[in-house]
């Protein structure tokens, strides 16, 4: 009876205590985002990687380049890390991934050359990080203005002020700078109307929000022509999430967000779409490209291979190592141990505990991007000082 009543009362401790985990929490001031690894921990299990070596340097070399640039500097040092350091572990790596003549040679290199340190994740300690994926989708379109098409993506407004590193500042205004509008008073005014500020116009509200949280669009119109656009800028405004308002309001649960899950209930409920929305105030402004999508650090951004994390806590363009799973919240839930590239940011990666992986163009891409929603755990790699 005592073992009984022992192992109830261990259980009822264990469930008071466990703590359901906060991706969007922010560190306390002055706590660190990248915490060492000392050499007792467990390690993350890379080595495989150096097979997937040739699959790696395209990314890898559009970090280096990133790095090259004077302009890079102003963004160093983060967490301790200096703009040479960063620049030299990259350069070792690449070195590395070229001279090592085995996955065990590899591995006895780089836990000997470089310092690898975990994200604090979620809860500041090393807890875990919550990754979901992006792409950037293909979507039905014109360059004209009609009762089919009628939902603009903007170019970046001339009134929108920002510091050189992408900064927004806010609208310009008569009495000086303002807080930009917000979706639902740039979506229901006529703030933008008249300004020839619109690339190209949607069938679908939702298109255009998908658009808005990918940051970036291929637009295919009826010619065939194909309009990419690329990320210009945003408003300012913070991010909601559109699941998560579904969920909160009970449309859907929370296990089924996913992308085609939303699309299905915007179709069932066309007249409700606007309202939720209209709840991220967050806007996206575009620009015409001529190349594949780049991301923050104006570098094209790679399939399964560049991350977007919060560029006030992390490093610009490291070395990451990823352990998490895409299409989690399906029955085909891959695992994914990969090194990627922090290359990019988001309106909802805005935390120690978050982040994004970039997951290519077209179809599959954005069912795979709308599936993926998994705690994972996230490592990068400097020479040791």
């Amino acid at each position: 009876m005592k073992h009984i009543l022992l192992a109830a009362l261990t259980l009822l401790l264990v469930t008071a205590c466990k703590t359901t985990p906060d991706y969007g929490r922010p560190l306390p001031p002055g706590a660190p985002a990248l915490i060492p690894l000392e050499d007792g921990e467990p390690h993350p299990e890379f080595a495989q990687q150096w097979t997937e070596r040739q699959d790696l340097l395209p990314a890898l070399a559009h970090s280096i380049a990133w790095m090259k640039r004077k302009s890079s500097e102003q963004h160093f040092p983060v967490e301790g890390v200096s703009h040479a350091r960063a620049l030299k572990s990259l350069q070792r790596f690449e070195e590395l991934l070229a001279s090592s003549r085995s996955e065990r040679e590899f591995r006895d290199a780089i836990e000997a050359e470089f310092q690898i340190y975990k994200s604090a994740g979620w809860n500041g300690r090393g807890g875990g990080v919550l990754f979901t994926g992006y792409c950037t989708p293909i979507l039905k379109g014109s360059k004209t203005a009609s009762a089919r098409y009628a939902h603009p993506l903007y170019a970046l407004p001339p009134d929108l002020v920002k510091t050189p590193t992408g900064e927004i500042l806010g609208q310009r205004t008569a009495s000086g700078l303002q807080p930009y509008p917000a979706r639902r008073a740039i979506e229901a005014g006529a703030l933008l109307e008249g300004k020839q500020l619109e690339l190209v116009w949607l069938a679908d509200p939702l298109d255009a929000y998908i658009a808005h949280v990918n940051g970036s669009a291929f637009v295919e119109l009826e010619n065939g022509e194909l309009v990419k656009l690329g990320y210009a800028g945003k408003n300012g405004q913070p991010y909601t999430s559109l699941g998560q308002e579904l969920v909160k309001e009970k449309e859907l649960r929370k296990d089924e967000v996913s992308l085609p899950a939303i699309r299905r209930w915007a179709k069932e409920h066309p007249d409700r779409v606007t309202e939720y929305l209209d709840r991220n105030d967050s806007y996206v402004f575009f620009t015409p490209i001529d190349h594949d999508p780049h991301g923050s650090l104006n570098v094209p951004v790679s399939g399964w291979r560049s991350l977007a994390t919060d560029k006030t806590l992390f490093p610009r363009g490291a070395i990451v190592y990823v352990e998490t799973k895409l299409h989690a919240n399906t029955n085909h839930g891959a695992q994914v141990n990969d090194f990627l590239f922090d290359q990019d940011t988001g309106g909802a990666i805005r935390t120690a505990g978050r982040a994004d992986v970039y997951l290519g163009v077209g179809p599959e891409a954005e069912e795979l991007a709308g599936t993926t929603r998994a705690e994972g755990q996230l490592y990068y790699f400097f020479l040791r000082e």
